[in-house]
């Protein structure tokens, strides 16, 4: 398997992620993504909302805002349980999660710790021009609480009977004490959400239809089965909203780790919000002239850790012969952050003339890239390592005939298509179904 720091390594290379703040040393756990990551970024979250709200009936879309009122976190006990145990190296002055802990001393240079007490992980700040108790608020850990407190507005607004979706994708923010892993775990990070409403009694049965929902979601899109796994939470790790909570869980380098949490909240946030805000947040069942607080299924999945898997699995090193190897990324074609690169064979005008038009007329499909540094070996093995799935060649048949060549990422393998039909065979390729 690939190793964290060959990705991290191909990143930094080739334009995906980059240390953040990096000319003044960088800033601990935060991540700039680059040119071609933030194509790779904007493709899965393009294709996260197709999936989800796009092509169902039963989902609506939200964007809320991240600074909310600061009783929205007192009501969903953010601020009371949203914590975790800490401890302070005296040497060292690190600071570590204590249930992460192998022994009681300090992982880094074996000094004495302090005694564990619970750290807020939530980012305070201030609203307004006086820094006191009374102006503060808080970036949001998740973007579930934003939903909840819109569920009466969105189901009134769009006329929503249950069950029903609202989904939104956005970033959220938390202090962690040991993040890590690349862009695994991070302080700021983005999350692609669905709160599902359901009748209380129906959860169980949409809570499996989600994980079948959500785990084929990666299959569709190129992830391999082997690399995949349905994990169930014990009864000791529940949170303390859930009936119950399944991980999908990816085969990271580091080794299985959560790659998606999909949650039987039952009615614990509705509930929270009308009690603390004194509003109805009822549904009325028209079938059963009953009023009741939806149970709530969430699928919630990771921007970043989506990214970073979707490169893991599709990481390979290629010995093509003896002397000759190549670094490909075998993503989906939906995925990849350049869907086609248009060569012409040798910098000569005709040839330049010609391929200049073809990618002109591409680019207002798709990402595409135009390139003629190099020889074509050396043109082909730059896209590879960028997952680019496509390479079309314009050659000197193509100035007789309108012809070109397409090359296959995967295969290498290359045949000639008419100009006219390159748009309809890239489609048929890059498309993917739900």
């Amino acid at each position: 398997m690939v190793t964290m720091d060959e990705i991290v390594a191909l990143c930094k290379r080739r334009g995906f992620i980059f240390q953040s703040s990096e000319i003044y040393g960088g800033l601990n756990s935060c991540w700039d993504y680059g040119p071609l990551g933030v194509e790779m970024k904007n493709n899965i979250k393009r294709l996260w909302w197709k999936a989800n709200v796009q092509l169902r009936d039963d989902v609506v879309g939200l964007d809320s805002s991240i600074l909310m009122n600061p009783k929205v976190w007192e009501a969903s006990g953010h601020l009371s349980n949203f914590a975790d145990p800490m401890a302070d190296c005296k040497v060292c002055k690190k600071r570590w999660r204590v249930d992460q802990l192998q022994e009681y001393k300090c992982p880094e240079c074996g000094g004495e710790l302090t005694e564990a007490r619970m750290f807020n992980l939530m980012f305070k700040t201030f609203m307004g021009p006086v820094e006191d108790e009374s102006a503060v608020v808080y970036l949001r850990p998740e973007t579930a609480q934003g939903i909840f407190v819109n569920f009466v507005n969105v189901q009134q607004t769009m006329r929503k009977k249950l069950p029903f979706g609202i989904a939104q994708i956005g970033k959220s923010f938390r202090n962690e004490i040991t993040p890590g892993n690349f862009i695994f775990r991070t302080r700021e990070f983005e999350q692609m959400e669905i709160e599902y409403f359901v009748k209380p009694g129906t959860d169980e049965y949409w809570h499996k239809h989600w994980i079948e929902q959500r785990i084929n979601w990666y299959y569709k899109l190129g992830i391999r089965k082997e690399n995949l796994r349905v994990r169930e939470h014990g009864k000791d790790e529940l949170a303390h909203y859930a009936k119950a909570c399944v991980d999908i869980e990816y085969l990271f380098p580091m080794g299985w780790s959560e790659l998606e949490g999909i949650a039987n909240r039952t009615d614990f946030d509705l509930t929270q919000h009308q009690k603390y805000s004194g509003e109805n947040l009822t549904y009325f069942d028209d079938e059963t002239k009953q009023r009741y607080i939806p149970y709530v299924i969430e699928p919630s999945a990771g921007v970043d850790r989506s990214l970073l898997a979707f490169l893991i699995d599709a990481y390979e090193y290629q010995q093509i012969d003896k002397d000759d190897f190549r670094v490909v990324l075998h993503l989906h074609p939906a995925i990849a952050p350049v869907k086609a690169a248009v060569f012409p064979l040798m910098k000569k005008e005709e040839l330049v003339k010609k391929a200049r038009e073809i990618y002109n007329e591409l680019k207002y499909k798709w990402i595409v890239q135009y390139d003629e540094s190099g020889s074509i070996g050396k043109r082909y093995r730059r896209q590879d390592e960028i997952g680019t799935p496509f390479g079309i060649t314009v050659d000197y048949q193509t100035l007789e005939d309108e012809t070109v060549t397409i090359r296959d990422r995967d295969t290498m393998e290359q045949v000639r298509v008419h100009i006219k039909e390159i748009i309809p065979y890239l489609e048929e390729r890059i498309e993917v179904k739900f």
